[in-house]
Parts: structure tokens; C-alpha cells; sequence
């Protein structure tokens, strides 16, 4: 199956070429690796999917930052960046600059970077230990950042200081919801639910994940906002009601070590999650019925990173090799003369 092929969701944009499919755990269980790019020197740190095109960036241990065009199934560009290394990427609202945590141990800035041209538009300071978490607005041009120095930094990308501080007890996870008038700080065993705007207020609400203390890795909304995840470092995949807080499932994989991020990602209809795991294996679990759908077990000793390509019925993970996974649609009963 060609990548340009590649099934869109149904309800998502369509294109007259496109394919439109829902989300079923039969397709899910048909997904397999479509297209792999096994020229790492290191494990890959971090990866994005833009919103608006067919673009995927990584970083990886080996210091680089790969701009990818899923659609032709190349790699656009590589930059290096030895003297900061690399460990978080994100996009922002253009398709060829982002924004990255450095992975040198002395040097803790954000970077703003024109990958087109490989220049460095701003640099962000304020952090004095590892960023761990680093979320962008999807609607307007702001990003918030957590680091291991148990600060919380709100910033504008087009300031270099810092517009907003939150101390945090623990290592903080945080996201935006897609509107952008949310945001949520993990730690402790608790999520703290911010008002973008009266953010110095504290937070308006706070809900427990069951006595789960462990160190939070990473915190999501679902694409319509009703829903929130939480990873932590025990192997616990937390899904709550992002409006009542109530604690939906708890999904367990393998435990990650502390330097680890276990990483978790909702289907964009919201209805599925996957997830990383501490021996290097993916899960899927429906939301629904809470149970597990599928998994794809893995040589790999370190969680993968993960992430679902926006409308598109494909999810990228993360490892050694970056791979991408579509469904085999010949193993589906319905396109191979109906079912049985």
C-alpha cells in the first residue's frame, strides 16, 4: 500500500483521492508498518505530526533533527545539532519551524529554528534542568514548558522572556487542549486544570488519578477536549472525563526507568489509546469497553514514542527506527469479498 493512499478518517477533511474510513478495532488490528526509516545512530527522543500538512519531524540521540514529507515518503532534511543536542520537538503553526529542548546538560534554552534554512529565529531562557514537557498552542502563538527544576514556564514565540512561572512539587507533564483556553500541569498523582487567561488564579480544578504518585510523563487531551491522559512512570495509562475528572480507565504496561518518557496517544476520533511500554511493545486500548484491542510486541528495551497522524488513519512510532503504521487492508473480511 502506497503511503499517498493512505485511508483518511471518516468526519475528518476529505480529499477526492482519499479513502474514507472509521476507526474500527479491526482495522486497528490490521495496522502494520508500511514505511521505515532505519538510519538512526541513536534512538529517536521525540516526534510531531504538523496539523495542516503531511509533515513529520524527529529528534534523535544522534544529535539530529529530521523534517520527513509522509506523503512522498522522504526525508526532506536533516539538520544537526551537536552543540545543544536534541530531545523535544514540536511544530508550530508553520510547517517548516519548530521549537526544541536541548540535550547538553549545560545549556537548558528552547530554541526557536527555521528548518528551511537552518537559522535560529529566537532563543527561549529560563529553564536550569532538563525540559521534560513542552506543549504548543495549536490556535495561538504560545507554548508552555516543564522541566526537572520543578518550574512551569509560560512563554509568546515572539519574546524571548518568559511570559508566566508555575513551581511545581515533582516532575510536571503538561498540554493545551486545542482551543488553546486550557492548559493542565501534572505531578504528584494530580492534574491541575488551568485557565489559559487567569492562569496566576491557580488552578480551577484538580483531579486525582487514584493515588498513582509516580512521576508523570506525559498528559493529553483528545482532539474534541472531552478526554485526558496521563502516562506515569509506573506503567499507569490514566484516562479521565476532562470536564467532571472522573478517572475512566487505567491501562498498565511495563514500567519505564526515570529517564524514560512512556508515551501515550489518543486515535483522533478519540475512541482509541496507544501506548509505548517499559520492554518496548505497543497497546491499543478502546476507550469504551476499556479493554485491550491489540498490541505489537518489540526487540526494543525502551518505551517508543507515538503519536497518530492527524485525520489520516496512520500512527508513527519512535524507536531506534521511525516507523510508520497503516492498515493492511487485504486482511479486512469487508475488502475482500464482503464479510464472512
Amino acid at each position: 500500500m502506497s503511503m499517498s493512499s493512505i485511508p483518511q478518517m471518516a468526519g475528518g477533511p476529505e480529499r477526492e483521492d482519499k479513502v474514507s474510513l472509521e476507526l474500527t478495532e479491526e482495522i486497528l488490528q490490521s495496522m502494520e508498518v508500511g514505511l521505515a526509516f532505519r538510519d538512526y545512530n541513536g534512538r529517536i527522543s521525540s516526534l510531531d505530526f504538523h496539523k495542516a500538512s503531511s509533515y513529520v519531524v524527529t529528534a534523535s540521540d544522534d544529535e539530529s533533527i529530521r523534517l520527513y514529507d509522509v506523503s512522498t515518503a522522504t526525508c526532506l532534511k536533516t539538520i544537526n545539532s551537536k552543540k545543544y543536542g536534541v530531545d523535544l520537538v514540536r511544530f508550530t503553526s508553520h510547517p517548516t519551524t519548530v521549537i526544541y529542548s536541548s540535550k547538553n546538560g549545560w545549556d537548558e534554552s528552547l530554541r526557536l529554528l527555521s528548518l528551511n534554512d537552518n537559522k535560529y529565529l529566537r532563543y527561549f531562557k529560563g529553564h536550569h534542568d532538563r525540559v521534560v514537557s513542552l506543549s504548543l498552542c495549536s490556535r495561538k502563538e504560545c507554548f508552555i514548558s516543564g522541566s526537572l527544576d520543578r518550574t512551569v514556564l509560560l512563554w509568546d514565540q515572539r519574546a524571548e522572556k518568559c511570559q508566566g512561572l508555575l513551581r511545581v512539587q515533582g516532575r510536571p507533564a503538561t498540554a493545551y487542549d486545542d482551543q488553546g483556553l486550557v492548559f493542565t500541569i501534572a505531578f504528584g498523582g494530580y492534574i491541575r486544570m488551568f485557565d489559559a487567561r487567569m492562569y496566576e488564579k491557580g488552578p480551577f480544578d484538580i483531579f486525582s488519578v487514584g493515588g498513582d504518585m509516580s512521576d508523570a510523563n506525559v498528559v493529553k487531551f483528545s482532539n474534541d477536549g472531552r478526554l485526558m491522559l496521563l502516562t506515569t512512570t509506573d506503567g499507569h495509562i490514566h484516562v479521565l472525563d476532562s470536564f467532571r475528572g472522573t478517572l475512566l480507565s487505567t491501562y498498565n504496561v511495563k514500567p519505564v526507568s526515570s529517564n524514560a518518557t512512556l508515551e501515550a496517544s489518543f486515535s483522533p476520533d478519540g475512541m482509541f489509546v496507544m501506548s509505548g511500554s517499559g520492554d518496548g511493545s505497543v497497546y491499543a486500548w478502546s476507550v469504551r469497553s476499556g479493554k485491550e484491542v491489540t498490541s505489537w510486541l518489540s526487540t526494543e528495551s525502551e518505551p517508543p514514542v507515538i503519536k497518530w497522524a492527524p485525520g489520516s488513519l496512520m500512527f508513527a512510532t519512535g524507536s531506534s527506527e521511525l516507523s510508520f503504521w497503516i492498515p493492511d487492508l487485504s486482511k479486512l473480511a469487508a475488502y475482500v469479498g464482503g464479510r464472512k
